[in-house]
């Protein structure tokens, strides 16, 4: 664990209100980032800061240093925005279907030539970004935390299933169904122009998010 967050986990445990403090501003804009991308709304991901750190607050005493604070705290934000996107309608999977068959009859939308205006290309981009929130709502709960730890966060394997409560051939496996159904999604709309390969998106792709 960061040795500064072991210090102040150890002063809040003991009450330190301001050791606590420091913890929220060292890792509060790690759990909004987190938040967003699984809820896709700034209102959404911001409840969940607030309801994470309460939480944590409350539940303090009984965090062990077996992990980091970090993991700890995001396992806290996932939960929370688990029972969000429960709540959540399900988008049908025939949206997909649909989806699909409008691209291979106009052969899916192309990147404009590198000539093509600035304004083009924005609004290109601002598609593929509003394609890739529509495809993360088509993910339960745990592929879509997966997918954004894995894919967006550059997590490890093990920081995932520990996230997640998961072993690693679960985490894998919740990964693979993510990949597989976002590469459904987002290929015949973008092809490789957000880098989906076999494996899907590479580790660190924001894909504008």
């Amino acid at each position: 664990m960061d040795v500064n967050d072991a210090h102040d986990v150890t002063q809040a445990q003991a009450g330190d209100e301001l050791a606590f403090r420091r913890l929220v501003e060292r890792h509060s804009r790690g759990v909004f980032q987190l938040a967003f991308r699984l809820t896709g709304s700034e209102p959404d991901a911001e409840d969940i800061v607030q309801e994470t750190f309460l939480k944590a607050f409350r539940e303090l005493r009984r965090f062990e240093a077996r992990s980091s604070f970090r993991t700890w705290i995001h396992r806290v934000a996932v939960n929370c925005a688990y029972d969000l996107l429960r709540q959540r309608p399900r988008y049908k999977a025939e949206s997909l279907d649909a989806a699909d068959k409008d691209g291979a009859q106009g052969g899916g939308i192309e990147p404009e030539a590198d000539g093509a205006s600035r304004p083009d290309r924005l609004a290109f981009g601002a598609e593929v970004q509003g394609r890739v929130r529509t495809a993360l709502e088509l993910l339960t709960p745990t592929e879509r935390t997966a997918f954004v730890l894995r894919h967006f966060e550059g997590r490890s394997l093990e920081e995932i299933g520990e996230t997640l409560g998961l072993h690693t051939g679960a985490t894998k496996h919740s990964i693979f169904r993510a990949v597989q159904k976002m590469r459904r999604a987002l290929a015949p709309f973008v092809g490789p122009a957000v880098g989906i390969g076999n494996e899907g998106l590479e580790p660190g792709c924001s894909a504008g998010l």
